[in-house]
């Protein structure tokens, strides 16, 4: 298989203004290579690998000029923790340093204090069901990023879960710092040791029986992503509204894959941010996640093999639906032309 950054990767430099051409898409490319065992059986190209520690605050601070930061958290019933994240990132990033420029939780439909909570601790908090209507009012994790990125301002944004416990301001700038630093970087991925039964393990179940194997396997090129479905990730503007959200939990390994079939492996570094303490999912909310990660990376890998309407059955629990769906990359919305006019 050629080389994923030298082939698709587009002229014109990531960091400024200008628009992208997306040209061919990775699925196109993909369903006219046979995917064969010589083509998967290559050495993954290293991904550029950073470590939080090496963007220390006055550094960032003076390279950040007239750039713009938005810290986007997509949020849906996290009462206990989203106040502290919003906090921590209001009292030193924004407050006492100026290094973001806002803080913007998407209530994704909450039925609890998160929005209270986090509009309490300093954040502009948009509700999900009330941003772009026309094109849906369903909920999920990529159609929250989605319309966070459509409402707030930054020409760099950053996302965060909003359901980790042990919050710390590393999260935001190791994520950052290399956006800050490279110009030709255009996304940026975090990874982290996550605490499980008192030892200090990798990625989470779905990162590493699904997500991990897909990519040795049928992406080398993406191989190297240590935690391709972690929820810590930021990029430029100018990459990222040109690319679809997927509606649901496939949106993490979809973005992923269409940054580096657009702009290049090259555009792409992982950063990581330390150990991250978050809530663990039981083990029958895993499978239906696993059903949309594998959905939407194979609709790229090859189109047609996975249905994007399914059922799943999981023994004595009731039947869940597995629906494909995306918004469109919102460089082509007219609403989103009109509110970042170019």
């Amino acid at each position: 298989m050629a080389n994923l950054g030298r082939e698709l990767r587009r002229s014109g430099a990531i960091g400024g203004n200008r628009v992208m051409t997306t040209g061919e898409s990775l699925a196109t490319r993909l369903a006219s290579t046979p995917m064969l065992a010589k083509d998967v059986g290559v050495t993954p190209p290293t991904i550029r690998t950073h470590v939080a520690a090496e963007f220390p605050l006055d550094t960032l601070v003076a390279a950040k000029g007239s750039i713009t930061v938005s810290v986007c958290i997509p949020a849906r019933n996290e009462e206990p923790t989203v106040g502290a994240i919003v906090g921590a990132i209001r009292s030193t990033l924004v407050d006492s340093l100026g290094l973001v420029d806002e803080i913007i939780v998407i209530d994704d439909h909450s039925s609890d204090r998160t929005a209270e909570r986090a509009a309490e601790a300093g954040a502009r908090v948009v509700r999900a069901a009330e941003v772009l209507t026309a094109y849906g009012e369903g909920h999920g994790k990529g159609e929250a990023l989605w319309k966070s990125l459509y409402a707030s301002t930054g020409d760099i944004v950053i996302w965060c879960d909003a359901d980790v416990r042990d919050f710390d301001i590393r999260f935001i700038t190791g994520l950052l710092g290399p956006l800050l630093i490279d110009p030709d970087l255009g996304f940026v991925k975090g990874f982290y040791e996550r605490p499980d039964d008192g030892q200090v393990r990798g990625g989470g179940r779905v990162t590493e029986l699904v997500a991990r194997p897909l990519f040795t396997l049928l992406l080398p090129e993406l191989a190297g992503i240590v935690q391709p479905l972690s929820g810590e990730y930021g990029g430029r503007r100018t990459v990222l509204e040109q690319v679809p959200f997927v509606e649901a939990y496939g949106v993490d390994i979809a973005m992923l894959i269409d940054i580096a079939a657009m702009f290049g492996t090259n555009a792409i570094a992982q950063v990581d941010l330390g150990k991250r303490v978050h809530r663990n999912r039981p083990l029958n909310e895993l499978s239906p996640m696993a059903a949309q990660v594998m959905q939407a990376a194979l609709r790229r890998i090859a189109p047609g093999l996975a249905a994007d309407h399914a059922v799943l059955n999981p023994p004595d629990l009731e039947p869940i639906e597995i629906v494909y769906r995306e918004r469109p990359p919102l460089v082509t919305v007219p609403e989103y032309l009109a509110a970042h006019p170019r």
